[in-house]
């Protein structure tokens, strides 16, 4: 008897019909008194309330370190898209210079090149270009 925990009395005001739901409950809960009944029931609602801090703790955490994983990868993301619009900018100077292209052309191979993206869902595969343009599509 050395090892159980101190008691002491204590007295509260419970409703009548909460009484009788808990002597009701009570070979439910594996309990023969009233007593070990409220301790069972405030033991448990205390783990409640402290896992629900921990929950919140652990998911106020686990937020800010997934916001920061992605703003970083957004920036990654945004610094090599730019580096691309460059490359693609130069390509397009360097092609539009060296090829003598009418207006009317253009608009229709912007046309094709739109629906085509939107058709392949932006995967663009430089093969099958290069075969629709020596017509073997």
């Amino acid at each position: 008897m050395a090892n159980e925990p101190e008691k002491v009395r204590t007295g509260f005001y419970i409703e009548k019909e909460m009484l009788d739901r808990c002597d009701e409950l009570l070979t439910t809960a594996n309990v023969k008194s009233r007593n070990e009944f409220v301790t069972e029931a405030l033991k448990f609602y205390c783990g409640y309330l402290t896992s629900q801090k921990a929950e919140n703790y652990l998911l106020q955490t686990l937020s800010s370190v997934l916001t920061g994983t992605v703003h970083d990868s957004e920036n990654r993301i945004a610094r090599m898209d730019f580096k691309m619009a460059v490359e693609l900018s130069k390509l397009a100077h360097v092609i539009a210079y060296s090829h003598d292209i009418d207006e009317t052309a253009l608009h229709k191979l912007h046309l094709k090149c739109l629906d085509e993206v939107k058709r392949i869902n932006g995967a663009v595969d430089f093969e099958s270009a290069y075969k629709y343009q020596k017509r073997e599509i």
